[in-house]
């Protein structure tokens, strides 16, 4: 399998994206990765490194595009930019798949502009997969489309049910519509009418699902337009820092909190390693014909390493080949 990154992408790049490929190829046997970026930039990064020269090559990417840029102006001129070049290989068959930590616009622009969507799908969207108490769930759409209709949000269900089922391996997932209260007359007309879609689906369909209801984790795929979506996900990871932040200041300020805090020290580690996005990897982009997988963009090298194994898991599994199925099968 190959993979094409940029290697310009993110807040820490290019030195967490080099050291996440190298840890990866260490750890997964039958991959090679084509980094994109400044030829120079990117070698005198990796010649820092000892690793299987094989598994890793460099293209060269002269332009980077930054989160302050237009997406789709952007895209459309600068060709020659990390992610273009990352998203052009698979395109042309010379990746599996791609990831970015950089600019979440460019990204999703260039993924539908560049790779072009999987025929019958209205509009793809970013599924990402989050922790949650009781276990993880999807969110979809986080971002990709800020209005959408009640047909797209049958579809986005779809897509993350085969999702699930394929990657997190749980049989026929939960599937709930985010929505400002649980009464099926609640919301406004896309909530409405989608919910009445989704009541006639083949899913395990559960309803509407409050916001206070969603870190539970108790329903394994919630849907949404891009607009909620991305507000939940932002929302999410606010209130997760600053638990964690309001935590550390109240265990550093007196010995006895101190004193408690070592006590709770593994409890406190756990809990952080539960939910902490970076053992997820990233947030597929679903509905496209290509492994697009959107970092975060503050991924550190643990991170970009896990993006890699969820692209290689979502290859083994055909994720695109079996929502093209289904796509097929609708349309007949």
């Amino acid at each position: 399998m190959k993979i094409a990154i940029d290697g310009m992408g993110g807040d820490h790049s290019p030195h967490v994206v080099i050291e996440g490929c190298i840890d990866a190829i260490k750890e997964y046997n039958d991959i090679e990765i084509i980094i994109t970026g400044p030829e120079e930039v990117l070698k005198r990064e990796v010649s820092k490194y000892s690793y299987n020269s094989e598994k890793i090559s460099i293209l060269d990417a002269k332009e980077i595009i930054s989160n302050n840029e237009h997406p789709v102006m952007a895209i459309r001129r600068k060709k020659d930019s990390s992610i273009y070049r990352a998203l052009e290989l698979v395109k042309k068959d010379e990746a599996d798949a791609v990831i970015s930590a950089g600019s979440t616009g460019a990204f999703l622009a260039g993924a539908t502009l560049v790779v072009g969507r999987i025929k019958g799908v209205n509009r793809p969207a970013l599924a990402p997969v989050m922790p949650g108490k009781n276990g993880p769930f999807m969110v979809i759409d986080c971002g990709a489309n800020a209005e959408s209709k009640p047909n797209n949000l049958v579809q986005f269900a779809k897509m993350g049910e085969i999702y699930f089922e394929n990657i997190l391996k749980i049989g026929n997932p939960s599937i709930g519509l985010i929505n400002i209260g649980a009464e099926e007359e609640k919301g406004n007309e896309l909530t409405k009418e989608a919910h009445k879609l989704l009541k006639e689906c083949d899913f395990n369909f559960v309803g509407n699902v409050e916001p206070r209801e969603i870190p539970t984790g108790d329903v394994n795929v919630l849907v949404c337009d891009g607009f909620i979506g991305n507000t939940v996900l932002k929302m999410y990871e606010g209130v997760a820092q600053t638990i964690f932040s309001t935590l550390k200041d109240e265990i550093m300020s007196s010995f006895r909190t101190k004193l408690g805090g070592a006590l709770l020290k593994p409890v406190f580690t756990k809990f952080k390693k539960d939910f902490d996005y970076k053992e997820y990897g990233g947030a597929a982009f679903l509905g496209v014909d290509g492994i697009c997988i959107k970092a975060h963009g503050s991924s550190d090298s643990k991170a970009i390493k896990n993006a890699i194994r969820q692209a290689v898991t979502f290859y083994e599994n055909d994720i695109i080949g079996k929502i093209k199925i289904h796509i097929e099968e609708k349309m007949v």
